[in-house]
């Protein structure tokens, strides 16, 4: 489908959560990493309400969470939670290292920074925080970014804290377990104004802030450790949020696709218009009867404890099928709905009947019983009568919401591009102020202070790698957005050592070793040092950097010089090699009368093992080529 994005009315904005790279928590002492592998030292279990807000106002998303009346079950660990994280003890003060963080980067992104930070609650019950809150802090507002289609708004800059972690999702749909290591790790939230108006510049500017965020060195690198979400909305649609993002590349499919499915509803609801429907008309009956016999395995197992209940819709029969976004249809909307809402684990509608052992005369006998019409469809939802009933309630509160069109909500990116409904769009009922939290002064000196000290930009340090080290563009962009790029830089500026080399051993052998299974985070700065010290004084070939990296990642504690001597990797003496190429020249005689310069390639490979790798391989080739052409003249 082609789109003019521009016709439409496309705006996009975004709201970006990057996790902090401080030592602590926000609000507590607790140090800032995840536990791996590890039993969890205490267990406790909360249910969580919403609270109304200072104007008396309930949050709606919150309001739909609550009704699922869900058990959470929280890991606690001594090392990296406390009181704070249980929500029996109140906050400390504000964490003044993440609050830095967050005035250098609103600094990079050209925003105004606020006299006074202070602290709010934003309303939480779907268990990511035990307090059922979240406490947020406005830092700076009316920043921008240019991108190649114009200049983009930040609309505010907040400091936060992460939510807990889910770590093994909704256990029959009446718990949630979380992990409380993450909860508390500071959470910078950068959002846009919506004056993002065309997928391509969405990527840009998920780009371009994604390079800022990165070149203060400050931030976590790695999966989840930054999210997005994304506001899309067209003219003549709705304001949808897709909540947490993480695929980069997948955020022009992800608006693309939304368009689509917002052009579809609008498509639906003029065909209900067409069809005269001005409101959802329903009839439900129990429809246990018709199935008792049923061939079809998922009512079998539901009917052991449960009932087969059905809704006529009216007039929408061959839409509840339409197809809205690839492989996902407006059923796929309402069994989303109808899932959140009770917890069953879907929906039948007659528009894709007879399937799923469901039979022709069984779909008769739903119509006939339901009274239906040619143009009326049937949703069926095998469980326990009330948990049937309330998925039924949610279908026909989705069912209305197509006679508008487009329902404002929040949406779940999936791994293909679409999206599936989360719960309504949050309000602004769901902030009051948190009064456990001083506010925090920003001075004119730490401001100062910062602006003086601005790191350099990755698009900037590119081109100067680029330059100053001649270098490919692919290779600065590459070592730039490692992990690797301050060691790097020391090295070159203190070896007299190729960058290709350092580049090649960075990137390159640090791959390949870790593809292979070996730790290479024992690997350390010094451990590198040492290494182009001996290469830098021509006591190793650059052909042995592997073997004695590798070494180093099984005994870590020792001197890569002490490696290097155990292992017998020092470099050969010129004479000694020069002897090892003219008694293999000799012996290969008749390869390189036939061959002449051709050989040098097979003959190489004998030689560099002859010498266990233990010279240079462009010297190794000068001798060659020298004593080749003494033979052959």
């Amino acid at each position: 489908m082609e789109l003019d994005f521009e016709e439409l009315g496309l705006k996009v904005g975004f709201e970006f959560h990057q996790q902090l790279d401080t030592e602590n928590k926000l609000f507590c002492n607790c140090k800032n990493y995840l536990i791996e592998d590890k039993e969890p030292d205490y267990v406790f279990f909360r249910q969580l309400h919403p609270t109304k807000s200072e104007l008396g106002e309930v949050d709606k998303a919150a309001l739909e969470e609550s009704r699922l009346n869900k058990v959470f079950k929280y890991y606690g660990y001594e090392e990296n939670t406390c009181l704070v994280e249980n929500d029996e003890e109140p906050p400390n003060e504000i964490n003044e290292e993440a609050i830095d963080i967050t005035l250098e980067i609103s600094e990079l992104l050209n925003s105004n920074v606020v006299d006074q930070v202070h602290t709010m609650r934003k309303i939480v019950i779907d268990g990511s925080n035990t307090a059922g809150f979240q406490r947020t802090a406005l830092v700076a507002i009316n920043g921008y970014v240019e991108t190649k289609e114009g200049k983009v708004g930040i609309e505010n800059i907040s400091l936060e804290e992460e939510s807990a972690q889910k770590i093994e999702g909704d256990l029959g749909g009446e718990e949630a377990v979380y992990s409380l290591d993450r909860l508390g790790i500071p959470l910078i939230e950068i959002g846009s104004k919506p004056e993002i108006y065309s997928p391509n510049q969405a990527r840009e500017f998920a780009e371009k802030v994604g390079m800022v965020l990165r070149s203060t060195g400050k931030v976590k690198r790695g999966l989840g450790t930054i999210r997005q979400d994304i506001n899309i909305s067209i003219e003549e649609g709705s304001r949808i949020e897709l909540k947490g993002a993480q695929e980069l590349d997948l955020i022009e499919d992800y608006i693309e696709n939304e368009v689509i499915r917002q052009l579809n509803l609008i498509k639906i609801k003029e065909k209900l218009e067409e069809r005269k429907l001005k409101e959802i008309e329903t009839i439900r009956k129990d429809l246990t009867e018709v199935f008792e016999q049923t061939d079809s395995k998922l009512i079998k197992d539901k009917l052991k404890n449960g009932k087969v209940l059905g809704m006529k819709l009216r007039g929408f029969n061959s839409l509840v099928g339409m197809e809205i976004q690839e492989n996902r249809r407006l059923g796929t909307e309402f069994s989303d709905k109808a899932k959140k809402a009770s917890g069953v684990g879907g929906i039948f509608h007659t528009d894709e009947l007879p399937k799923y052992g469901i039979t022709q005369e069984e779909v008769e006998k739903t119509r006939k019983k339901l009274d239906c019409k040619e143009k009326d469809a049937v949703i069926l939802v095998a469980d326990k009568e009330e948990k049937a009933n309330e998925a039924l309630d949610a279908v026909k509160s989705r069912a209305k919401q197509c006679l508008k069109g487009v329902p404002e909500e929040t949406r779940q990116p999936l791994d293909d591009g679409t999206s599936k409904y989360m719960r309504p769009l949050p309000g602004s009922a769901r902030m009051y102020p948190e009064t456990d939290v001083p506010p925090v002064e920003i001075k004119k000196q730490k401001i100062k202070k910062i602006k003086n000290n601005l790191p350099e930009l990755i698009e900037e340090k590119v081109d100067r790698f680029k330059n100053e080290f001649n270098i490919s563009q692919q290779m600065a962009q590459v070592i730039v957005d490692s992990e690797k790029t301050e060691i790097f830089e020391e090295i070159i500026q203190n070896f007299n050592v190729s960058p290709t080399i350092v580049y090649d051993t960075l990137i390159g052998k640090f791959s390949e070793l870790d593809s292979d299974g070996f730790q290479v985070k024992k690997i350390n700065d010094q451990h590198l040092r040492d290494l182009f010290e001996l290469l830098e004084k021509d006591q190793i070939s650059k052909e042995v950097i592997g073997k004695i990296l590798k070494k180093v990642t099984q005994e870590p504690k020792k001197q890569v010089k002490q490696i290097t001597e155990e292992m017998n990797l020092k470099s050969m003496k010129k004479d000694t090699i020069e002897t090892v190429v003219r008694d293999i020249v000799e012996e290969k005689e008749e390869l390189i009368e036939d061959r002449g310069f051709d050989s040098i390639g097979p003959l190489m490979g004998v030689i560099m093992n002859e010498l266990d790798r233990r010279a240079d391989g462009e010297e190794v080739s000068e001798i060659l080529r020298e004593e080749i052409r003494k033979k052959l003249s």
